[in-house]
Formats: C-alpha cells, structure tokens, sequence
C-alpha cells in the first residue's frame, strides 16, 4: 500500500536541483543533505505513514533557518527536536514562523492530532535568497515567470496525493493568496482557499495579540476539517 509518507518523500526528493533563477537570486535545496533527508524520512513516517485525509496549507517558500534546514514546512531544527521528538545534528536554528505554528499545533491538540488532519507544504519547494536574505517567489516578476511551470507542477503533483482534500489554505493573506486565486482561475486545483495571517506578520508586528491570531487559525482549521 502507498501512503502518504511515500508519495510526500518522493516528490520531494525528486525535485529538480539545476534550477538557475535571474537577477542573482539563489536556491536553498536542502533536499541534497543526508541529515535533512533523514529528519525529513522519519517526520514524514511518523506523522503520515497512512491513507487518512489531509488538508493543505501552502507557506510561500522554505526560509533559510526553518524549512529551508529541516525540509519540513513551519518546523525549525530546535522545535523538531523538542516537539516532534526527532533528535537531529543540524544548526540549530529559530524561527519565527515555527515558533508560532508550533503554538498553534499545540492549541490544535498536538502533533499527532494536527498533522493527522493536515500536510503543510510551500507554493516554490525551494527556499530563496537574494543578497544572503530570504526572498519570496513573488517578490519580482522575472522570479515568478522563471519559477511558474515548476509550481504548477507541484502543485499539479501534489494535490493527486490519496485523500488530499480540495480545500486549502494559505499561509499568507497578502500576495500569496492573490497568486494562489490566479493559477486557481486558470487550472482550477481546488474547490476553495481559505487564507490565514502569515506567523511571521503576527511575531514581528502583532505579537501582543498572538492569543486572538491563533484562534483565528483554530477557527478556519476547524472550518476545513470538516468540509
């Protein structure tokens, strides 16, 4: 039987690694480092080593100290150690958005429960930099024009995974979700987008209201689980 676990792993250890974007922007491809893979093998089988439903949630891209080490989206090298209980030799990192989501799946129920009912992924697989700072796909158009036939395709691949629910949610209400509602228009991948505050938003500039933040995601991951 094929889980979920197997197609998770495949698709990301066979994705490209010749990608060359313009404009000086470089690739994270983590997908390369033996301890990144192997964190990531024993994540994956853990949590999702079954046929059960997922819901997606789509980030914008890797960032250099969390996905971008672990190969696990919203993770950092700390938190998978600490609550994900998956010891692990990489730098070991913070990151903001973790953080937050770490709180959130925690006030879910857990890991078991949260990840039980939803699959965090990214619209790029790849983590971005330009000038040696995270840079999003959509920060400049020749970027998102070079990148574009490789997200569509991976989301193409993606929501094929078994039991993947048509509803989904973006992490990032700004222009995440706008270019999410685009390639939805033209390919019609899901039945409907819900759309959250970005963790790192609420860290930087709305941290004195992360309690209300994250009941706004209990709320909307509620709502998706049972449609």
């Amino acid at each position: 039987m094929t889980t979920l676990a197997d197609c998770i792993v495949d698709f990301y250890f066979s994705l490209p690694k010749d990608c060359e974007p313009p404009g000086g922007v470089e690739i994270i491809y983590p997908y390369d480092n033996s301890e990144t893979r192997r964190v990531m093998e024993t994540f994956y089988r853990k949590y999702y080593d079954d046929t059960r439903p997922r819901r997606l949630l789509f980030g914008i891209n890797p960032g250099r100290n969390g996905a971008g080490l672990t190969g696990v989206g919203f993770t950092d090298p700390i938190l998978m150690e600490t609550k994900c209980g998956i010891a692990n030799s990489l730098e070991k990192r913070s990151e903001l958005s973790a953080t937050f989501i770490c709180e959130v799946v925690e006030a879910y129920g857990g890991p078991e429960a949260f990840y039980g009912d939803f699959l965090f992924t990214t619209v790029l697989p790849f983590g971005l930099l330009k000038d040696g700072k995270n840079y999003n796909y959509y920060d400049d158009k020749e970027t998102l024009a070079y990148f574009e036939p490789l997200i569509v395709e991976s989301i193409r691949k993606q929501t094929a995974y078994p039991n993947i629910s048509r509803r989904i949610a973006t992490v990032g209400q700004g222009k995440n979700l706008t270019y999410l509602e685009h390639l939805d228009a033209k390919y019609r991948f899901f039945d409907a987008i819900e759309a959250l505050p970005h963790p790192r938003w609420v860290m930087q500039y709305r941290r004195k209201e992360k309690a209300h933040y994250i009941q706004t995601y209990l709320r909307t991951l509620r709502s998706l689980r049972k449609s």
